[in-house]
């Protein structure tokens, strides 16, 4: 299935607006984050990449910030602590590798 991520992305007043892209052998997450949105400390069981489609935020990678832009990929490996913060309306692609 083809999808154009850019008319997928909408924003909510305040929170996390989350869509699943596709889930086979990866899964595939649209994350929306409205401004000022954050989420704690954490880890995934999987490896993943995110894609930075807009906006800007931190994402703390153990212990690292590295800043939500446009244009950004991430590779995290599994067991990874890391936390989101949406300094503005943020948007990004979450690919888990089952």
């Amino acid at each position: 299935m083809n999808k154009n991520i850019n008319d997928l992305i909408e924003y909510p007043k305040e929170g996390i607006l989350s869509k699943n892209l596709a889930g086979e052998s990866a899964n595939v997450t649209l994350f929306c984050m409205a401004k000022g949105t954050k989420i704690s400390s954490h880890t995934s069981t999987k490896k993943c990449f995110i894609y930075v489609i807009e906006g800007e935020g931190i994402f703390n990678l153990e212990g690292k910030d590295i800043k939500m832009i446009s244009g950004i990929f991430i590779f995290m490996k599994e067991n990874a602590i890391h936390s989101l913060n949406a300094k503005e309306n943020t948007s990004f692609i979450l690919c888990l590798f089952n």
